[in-house]
């Protein structure tokens, strides 16, 4: 972890002493520092509540699927802890299968669903090249929805 994902871990932990010894994850969102930075501003600002992930996304990380319960530090693309979230919920559906209401509370762009499917129909070709997945509507997604249970200090977060 980071020294300030260290640090905000800390602030939860002091909060919650019987929660578990450490977080399920620490990670930024996206490939790329502007995206990311984007993200956790969003989940900063209470806007992104959920994520999506292609399940040949996580097999090639080797990372297993969120479960409801799971906690996780958001950060950005160099590190600085952001906020702990909860996941909530977890649903796993084709890519055509995603929903408007999944799009918005996922909080990205303009929140609708055809700015969702063009972005993260980008994201996997990126993130997914070279692999044996194939970019189309049958590519299973999970979708995460969480909570934010801790945001980092307003001082030590910026953009």
């Amino acid at each position: 972890m980071t020294p300030s994902a260290d640090d905000l871990w800390a602030r939860y932990r002091a909060l919650h002493p019987g929660g578990p010894m450490l977080p399920c994850a620490v990670f930024h969102f996206c490939d790329n520092a502007s995206d990311a930075d984007i993200c956790a501003d969003l989940v900063a600002r209470g806007v992104k509540r959920a994520t999506a992930s292609a399940l040949a996304e996580t097999e090639l990380e080797g990372q297993p699927l969120p479960q409801p319960g799971d906690l996780s530090i958001v950060t950005t693309w160099d590190g600085l802890a952001v906020a702990v979230i909860r996941t909530t919920g977890v649903t796993v559906r084709r890519f055509d299968d995603v929903d408007a209401d999944f799009a918005a509370t996922e909080g990205e762009g303009d929140g609708s669903l055809a700015w969702w499917r063009e972005a993260h129909h980008a994201y996997y070709s990126r993130v997914l090249a070279g692999s044996l997945a194939v970019v189309d509507g049958d590519l299973m997604i999970a979708c995460e929805i969480f909570e934010c249970v801790l945001l980092a200090e307003a001082a030590t977060f910026s953009k």
